[in-house]
């Protein structure tokens, strides 16, 4: 059950599409219940999220022609709401995950108190029987905020399409020769606000910044920094040509529970630059991979010094199967027979 979903283009969905292929692998029947399925309208202020409307009707009847053995609860929106009632009502165990830091992120958009999302965040998972997360450091925050039932779910990466080959995808879009001779610092992801990107574009670094992706805030950002190049969103099967092409990966975010660019950016062998916050330090784990620094310029130009080969062993550890399987093994069945008739 998921609030996100496409065409939306972030980790989360990237997430539950590659676990849902491997949970499909193993032999399991897997159906996502998604906005896609419902009426829907745009979330306010992020147009490219789509929310279910009064949703519960319909996912109650999808639910009982499914008639599934377990139920994962992805997201804490419209149809997260619905499935936790429905669940409930029945007395049917269920998981849910920990994939966002909203608060912080409705903090930066409408500066909503923390404490009040969390206090939200804290009731809509306590029924769970386990709250699926993606580091250590995220399990720590939300035990210490009062949550309970955490259980560790990592991610992986695509090594079939994420690793070492040609780096020459940027050079049609550089202004000079010595533009494509020179170090290309790239980011990939959101264009809005809580991604945090002035800390990168506004760096006095050599050579070219880059940014592949959309969202709320790039216009906005175009205007502000023309010498950067925006290219715009791409599926991530178009991705792996722009990481190989970049000389690092630079993630300026504070609020990320994991970034799973940051894994797509090493198996390609281009070496991240980072703040040490949660998300990059549970991840950029080994120093041959990645620099982790308060100062974001020392960080980059540490990392341009690294060795791409090194970068792409790092990242080439990580795979898809083994987080679905940690997946898989955290769920909790029922029998389908607890269900009402359909």
């Amino acid at each position: 059950m998921t609030d996100a979903w496409y065409p939306q283009i972030n980790g989360v969905v990237r997430t539950l599409h590659q676990s849902i292929d491997c949970l499909r692998g193993f032999g399991h029947t897997v159906q996502a219940i998604t906005p896609q399925r419902f009426r829907n309208f745009p979330c306010p202020s992020y147009p490219e999220i789509r929310l279910a409307f009064r949703p519960a009707g319909k996912l109650r009847k999808l639910i009982l022609h499914f008639r599934p053995d377990v139920i994962h609860i992805a997201t804490e929106g419209p149809i997260g709401l619905a499935a936790r009632r429905f669940c409930l009502e029945h007395a049917l165990p269920f998981t849910t995950a920990y994939h966002t830091r909203f608060p912080e992120y409705i903090q930066a958009r409408c500066k909503i108190p923390l404490s009040l999302s969390y206090r939200y965040l804290r009731w809509f998972h306590r029924p769970s029987r386990g709250i699926m997360v993606p580091t250590p450091t995220v399990r720590d925050m939300l035990i210490e905020k009062g949550f309970l039932h955490t259980a560790l779910w990592r991610r992986g990466v695509d090594s079939t399409l994420f690793q070492p080959a040609e780096r020459h995808a940027l050079d049609p879009f550089c202004r000079s020769a010595g533009e494509r001779k020179a170090p290309k610092f790239i980011y990939v992801g959101r264009v809005a606000v809580e991604k945090n990107l002035a800390a990168f574009l506004e760096l006095d670094l050599p050579g070219s910044k880059w940014v592949i992706g959309d969202g709320p805030a790039r216009a906005q950002m175009e205007k502000r920094y023309p010498k950067v190049y925006f290219l715009g969103a791409y599926r991530q099967e178009a991705l792996p040509p722009f990481y190989n092409a970049a000389d690092v990966f630079v993630f300026p975010s504070l609020t990320d529970t994991f970034g799973l660019v940051l894994l797509e950016a090493m198996a390609c062998g281009t070496p991240v630059a980072a703040f040490p916050v949660a998300g990059p330090k549970d991840v950029v784990t080994d120093p041959a991979a990645g620099c982790l620094d308060p100062d974001l310029k020392a960080a980059c130009l540490g990392a341009l010094r690294l060795r791409r080969e090194d970068t792409a062993a790092f990242g080439a550890r990580h795979c898809w199967e083994n987080a679905s399987r940690q997946f898989e093994s955290l769920l909790h069945p029922f029998a389908p027979a607890s269900l009402p008739p359909g």
